[in-house]
């Protein structure tokens, strides 16, 4: 048995900088900047959000800008397998922390470890 649940809204950006995609979203979203250089590399960024809310994570992209969704698991391979017996397919592991997915409808999304303390509430059970 493994749980899973849609855990964060990714905005990809193909900027040079996050800084001003931060200060815009955060503005959108009526939500105050956590970080604008979550990990030091300048690669992403995060707005708050409640515990109970799905995270909303900036992340700096060579590719056209668009928006994904991640999946947070407590079993990567398990949740891959179940996600590819739906017709999803792998595209690529990620520093060796997350699958990178594609869905039959073309839309990439993100299965990732779990990304706060607890999974909080709306988690799925996946029997194996």
């Amino acid at each position: 048995m493994h749980h899973s649940r849609f855990c964060t809204l990714v905005i990809d950006c193909q900027v040079d900088d996050l800084a001003p995609a931060a200060e815009f979203w955060s503005r959108a979203f009526g939500k105050k900047i956590a970080s604008v250089d979550q990990d030091g590399d300048g690669r992403y960024a995060e707005l708050e959000t409640a515990a109970e809310e799905p995270l909303i994570l900036l992340q700096k992209v060579e590719h056209e800008s668009r928006v994904h969704l991640d999946i947070e698991t407590d079993d990567l391979e398990a949740e891959a397998k179940r996600l590819e017996a739906l017709g999803a397919k792998r595209i690529a592991f990620v520093r060796e922390r997350w699958w990178v997915m594609q869905a039959p409808t073309g839309h990439r999304f993100c299965i990732v470890r779990r990304q706060r303390e607890t999974f909080g509430p709306h988690l799925n059970t996946w029997p194996e």
